[in-house]
């Protein structure tokens, strides 16, 4: 909302005429802020490392809404009624997709229907990995190129695989659920969301858009540098194996080659038997497994059966940062917070 210049602050200046500063423009000068926060957009996000990703390019003009906010997981999440009037009042909304927030498929078709509705997983450029099957995965395949540029890097083997698989649907119009849908732990792949992102805020701000462009510019610039860095975090581990609590870190294990067995559970919505839970305590004693990592929304105590008996340490991951502020630094931290804890748990540190 502008706000008027009160008679009283005119005749405050006016009664100054020693100031260097016009009086025409003290208005803006105290204004401008209120003046682009009334002018912004209100955008909507659905997870914290999407909501990252859009604070960032966002700065200077106005700041995103979150859905899943605090230590929820789009797993798990279940809509709350501030969250309808968010998607009632939104002009954009970012998401991944139905295949990671199914919660929110339905009220975006019946809340979001006056807004630029993004699904993030249509994004050009995107490389996608099928879900695994089992608990142990097969190690994957060293020889598969390294991503290019977010702007045309191409699917590697395992893309292939997934697109020649009968099993999988090739397009994911047809069924979200045919590929991992952790897509952003992948800097590569954070790229080309943030220039699906910095295309949809213009084509709905294009008053703003100069200042997109240029905070996604530098956006671009910081996840290069990010993914350098976690290429050398890594590189002394990356040849010991470990198991993870739910199959979320495809897409790290690929971009820097580390070795992934296995993992305790597919999805944290479905709670492994039995004869799942034995199968990685076997693969944890038969490959001398460094590490089990549990994820702090959810019960260590697998994780403490899968590892007992064994000279495994138990470590943490947290794959959509539920311990982490939101805002536009989260992304980074989130990653380098994935780094790390491997690095220390598989080093022995």
């Amino acid at each position: 909302m502008k706000r008027a210049l009160g008679p009283a602050l005119k005749i405050s200046a006016l009664r100054m005429p020693a100031l260097a500063i016009p009086v025409l423009a003290i208005p803006t000068l105290l204004f401008s802020g209120t003046m682009q926060a009334a002018d912004a957009p209100v955008v909507v996000t659905s997870i914290k490392p999407i909501h990252s990703l859009v604070s960032a390019i966002m700065q200077g003009v106005g700041e995103p809404e979150l859905i899943v906010d605090g230590a929820a997981s789009p797993h798990t999440y279940n809509l709350k009624p501030s969250n309808a009037r968010a998607l009632q009042d939104a002009k954009v909304i970012f998401w991944v997709g139905p295949g990671l927030e199914a919660f929110l498929e339905k009220p975006l078709q019946a809340l979001g229907r006056d807004a630029s509705i993004a699904a993030l997983d249509d994004a050009p450029g995107l490389v996608k990995l099928p879900f695994r099957e089992g608990g142990a995965f097969e190690p994957h395949d060293d020889d598969a190129p390294e991503h290019e540029s977010a702007s045309g890097h191409e699917h590697d083997k395992a893309d292939a695989a997934h697109d020649a698989d009968p099993g999988h649907a090739s397009d994911h119009d047809d069924d979200h659920g045919a590929f991992d849908t952790h897509l952003w732990l992948d800097p590569m792949n954070a790229k080309a969301m943030a220039a699906m992102i910095t295309t949809t805020l213009v084509a709905a701000d294009p008053a703003n858009a100069l200042t997109y462009q240029g905070n996604a510019k530098a956006l671009d610039d910081r996840l290069d540098a990010l993914d350098t860095e976690i290429k050398r975090t890594v590189a002394p581990v990356k040849d010991k194996p470990f198991i993870v609590f739910h199959d979320a870190y495809q897409y790290f294990e690929h971009r820097y080659g580390i070795r992934v067995s296995g993992s305790i559970t597919v999805s944290p919505e479905t709670i492994p038997g039995a004869e799942r839970v034995s199968e990685i305590h076997r693969k944890v004693g038969e490959l001398g497994a460094t590490c089990v990592f549990a994820e702090p929304q959810f019960e260590p105590r697998l994780v403490n059966v899968v590892i007992e008996g064994t000279r495994a340490k138990s470590g943490v991951l947290d794959p959509e940062a539920a311990t982490l502020k939101a805002g536009p630094d989260l992304y980074f931290t989130l990653m380098r917070g994935i780094a790390n804890s491997m690095k220390d748990c598989l080093s022995g540190a």
